[in-house]
C-alpha cells in the first residue's frame, strides 16, 4: 500500500471517530425544559429524556436521606416528588418555598431523579411593600443628581 492511501485511511478513521464522539456528546447533553403540568402528558421516549423542571419547594417536604435529598416541587396545583442524588451540595437558597430548577430524569414510578438543583429565593430580592417603586434599597446608589429635576 502506498503511503498516501495509508494516510487517507488513517485520516478517515480519525474524522469518523471525532464526528461520532461529537454526536454522542451532543445527544447526551440535550436537556428539554418541561413544566410540572406538562409531565403528566409526556409519553414514550419523552419520559426517558434528560429534562429540566422548575417549581416551588413545598414547605415541610425537604428530607435528608442516605445519599440523597427528597422534596416536592409544586406549580399551579400540580406536584412532583424529587430525589436529588447529585454530588454537589445544595445551594444556600434552597429551602421551603424557594423556586427551584432541577435537572435529571423521570423515574417509572412518576418521581423525578435530579442530578443538579438550582434555587433562588424570590422574596429575598423583592422590594418591601412599604417602599415606593423606584426608591433605592439600602446599599444601592442612585443615578439622579439632587436638585437636578427639571433642568436641561
Amino acid at each position: 500500500m502506498k503511503a498516501r492511501s495509508k494516510f487517507l485511511i488513517g485520516s478517515g478513521i480519525i474524522v469518523v471517530t471525532l464526528v461520532s464522539l461529537a454526536y454522542v456528546g451532543f445527544t447526551q447533553s440535550k436537556t428539554y425544559y418541561h413544566t410540572i403540568t406538562e409531565l403528566s402528558t409526556l409519553q414514550g421516549s419523552a419520559l426517558h429524556q434528560r429534562m429540566r423542571v422548575s417549581g416551588n419547594v413545598r414547605s415541610g417536604t425537604i428530607q435528608q436521606a442516605a445519599g440523597r435529598v427528597d422534596f416536592v416541587l409544586e406549580e399551579q396545583g400540580k406536584a412532583v416528588p424529587v430525589s436529588y442524588v447529585g454530588r454537589d451540595p445544595l445551594p444556600d437558597t434552597f429551602k421551603d418555598g424557594a423556586q427551584a430548577l432541577v435537572e435529571g430524569r423521570m423515574k417509572p414510578d412518576g418521581s423525578f431523579e435530579a442530578e443538579q438543583v438550582q434555587a433562588k429565593c424570590a422574596s429575598k430580592y423583592e422590594a418591601t411593600p412599604s417602599q415606593a417603586p423606584g426608591a433605592s434599597q439600602p446599599g444601592q446608589t442612585s443615578n439622579t443628581v439632587p436638585g437636578g429635576e427639571g433642568k436641561s
